[in-house]
């Protein structure tokens, strides 16, 4: 008994210590982003659709990514990390991997290879964009994803985490309509608009006030333990309980649903996952929404041709070389979500050369009433 008792004690002292530790601790400011235009005469199911799966990558693309170096980019001094800040992010990619995601990080040196853009000001807080939208609305001499303070402690390293769970297309926890938070809103303003934040108004409604709109979120419930929720003391919270009276506290490391979720939009790619696509021949996709299709072409002339998607259904479709190596090379893309044609992309294959053209859907009207074409 005595002994149980003394265990107690000391589990509540270390937890009460892990809280203190973290209050007044600087959260992540995500930029602001244009919200993708759904035309209004679009179905709202199939809108929600399409919201939900925005910025998503393609399963088995190769994302890569660069620190800024001033020496070798010309950048900002600011914008270059430590040794260790640096390491803690590469070990950040590798825990997002080794759940068995179909995704693959490479780091870089040359900007121009880099679809994620790193850089350290500790001047500005930790942001990044989500998943795809830097792509086509960021230059490339400009930071997609920034750490605004030290990656080795505890709290360093679930920022790690964070910055590229949104960088892979994730959104901030506490913003899930779903969430079900009753805040006290003053309370959260002066909190969050006095230091280390100092954040405007405007930028505390985007970051936390504001739930996400139920179309751009999975329909599941909430996670309070997910690596991509801000932790709230008690004051700032009203209901429900017990939050209002212990806070709101995730466990560090990325949660259960963190992994499913990754795993989920990202499936491991298998051989039997990859389809040939035959010339002249119509391959009909049966997958959910959400779901992808890889398909193979090995052209036996070199010559233009087209690829395009067939029936009611929103899709995006990218093509990739495959060179014989763990990099393929992207080619060309077209997205046809929310409009009244289909997703075509015409490109000059090579005969001996391998390419994968990947098909992710966002929706169709019925299954089976999507297909895909070459010819």
């Amino acid at each position: 008994m005595v002994i149980k008792k003394k265990t107690r004690v000391r589990r509540a002292k270390k937890v009460n210590a892990s809280r203190a530790e973290k209050a007044g601790r600087k959260f992540c400011d995500m930029p602001e982003m244009a919200v993708r235009q759904v035309p209004q005469d679009v179905d709202p199911g199939r809108a929600a659709f399409i919201l939900d799966m925005d910025n998503i990558w393609v399963n088995g693309t190769v994302i890569h990514y660069c620190f800024f170096e001033h020496t070798k980019h010309d950048s900002p001094t600011k914008w270059t990390g430590s040794v260790a800040d640096k390491r803690a992010v590469r070990k950040a990619f590798k825990e997002w991997k080794d759940l068995g995601i179909g995704l693959e990080f490479v780091e870089v040196k040359n900007l121009d290879e880099a679809e994620i853009r790193i850089g350290f000001n500790q001047d500005e807080g930790s942001w990044s964009y989500i998943g795809t939208y830097p792509m086509g609305n960021i230059s490339k001499r400009k930071r997609t994803m920034n750490f605004g303070w030290p990656l080795t402690t505890s709290h360093g390293k679930d920022t790690a985490l964070h910055e590229i769970g949104h960088s892979l297309g994730a959104k901030h926890e506490h913003q899930n309509p779903f969430a079900g938070i009753q805040w006290n809103r003053q309370g959260v303003y002066d909190y969050f608009s006095g230091p280390p934040n100092n954040w405007s108004r405007r930028k505390i409604d985007s970051n936390i006030l504001d739930a996400v709109s139920e179309s751009d979120v999975e329909g599941s419930g909430w996670d309070s333990n997910s690596v991509m929720h801000y932790e709230f003391r008690a004051a700032l919270i009203e209901g429900p309980s017990p939050y209002d009276s212990t806070g709101i506290h995730p466990a560090a490391g990325l949660s259960p649903k963190d992994k499913s979720l990754a795993q989920h939009f990202y499936p491991s790619l298998r051989k039997k996952d990859y389809i040939n696509l035959i010339p002249f021949q119509s391959e009909v996709i049966q997958i959910e929404a959400g779901g992808q299709v890889n398909l193979v072409i090995k052209p036996q002339t070199t010559r233009k041709y087209t690829m395009q998607s067939f029936g009611e259904a929103d899709t995006l479709m990218v093509l990739f070389e495959d060179g014989g190596t763990d990099d393929p090379i992207y080619l060309q893309a077209d997205d046809d979500s929310g409009t009244d044609y289909n997703a075509k992309i015409e490109h000059r294959l090579m005969k001996g050369t391998t390419y994968i053209l990947r098909v992710r859907l966002y929706w169709a009207n019925a299954a089976g009433e999507m297909a895909v074409m070459l010819w």
